[in-house]
């Protein structure tokens, strides 16, 4: 399961993107001051795109990532696979994700980490759950996850939902939509390397 991602995108770039799909971006809190950020981990605050309370817009929050599950664990990873979600849905803005294996050195004490980014580069997001309150008062949210697709089944045997620019509106805004959202990327749509 994913535990890790990465997301470099200035803020003016985002703000283009929805743009673009002739959406308005909100800042509810005011205009964050986003740092680029190699490493994004469970429990960490980053920053998460809702649908206003109109409806005709998208709000930008920070917010905690994973709220806690039965038995304390944390919640960061949820099964999409034929499930609905008529509320609470958001998009993580990424531009990469990490997934780990096993050492190929037998001898390594850590496992080996490899990075996956859309094929010709490019931000995309992460098809999310959001709840206010969810971690002790805290906003928070979970990235949503499908079957694997081919790029990702030699890594890891769950993948998260990947959503391009043109789908982020439909998440977002959309009902009834999962089965066409929620499922793994074609062949080929993901660039993967080793990553430090």
């Amino acid at each position: 399961m994913c535990n890790d991602y990465r997301y470099r995108m200035p803020l003016e770039q985002l703000i283009d993107e929805f743009a673009q799909l002739r959406i308005p971006l909100r800042f509810p809190a005011g205009r964050p001051n986003l740092e680029p950020r190699e490493d994004i981990r469970i429990s960490e605050r980053a920053p998460v795109i809702l649908a206003d309370a109109d409806g005709a817009a998208a709000a930008l929050s920070m917010a905690r990532w994973s709220w806690p599950g039965p038995g304390g664990k944390p919640v960061f990873n949820f099964r999409s696979d034929g499930r609905r979600f008529g509320q609470g849905r958001c998009l993580i803005p990424a531009d990469g994700f990490y997934e780990f294996t096993a050492p190929a050195d037998a001898a390594a004490k850590r496992k080996d980490k490899w990075l996956f980014t859309l094929a010709g580069g490019g931000p995309f997001a992460i098809a999310g759950l959001w709840r206010a309150g969810a971690a002790n008062g805290e906003d928070a949210w979970t990235m949503l996850t499908c079957a694997p697709g081919p790029d990702i089944a030699p890594y890891h045997d769950r993948h998260v939902v990947i959503l391009q620019p043109p789908q982020w509106g439909e998440w977002l805004f959309g009902r009834d939509n999962e089965a066409t959202l929620l499922k793994p990327l074609p062949g080929g749509t993901l660039q993967v390397e080793r990553a430090a």
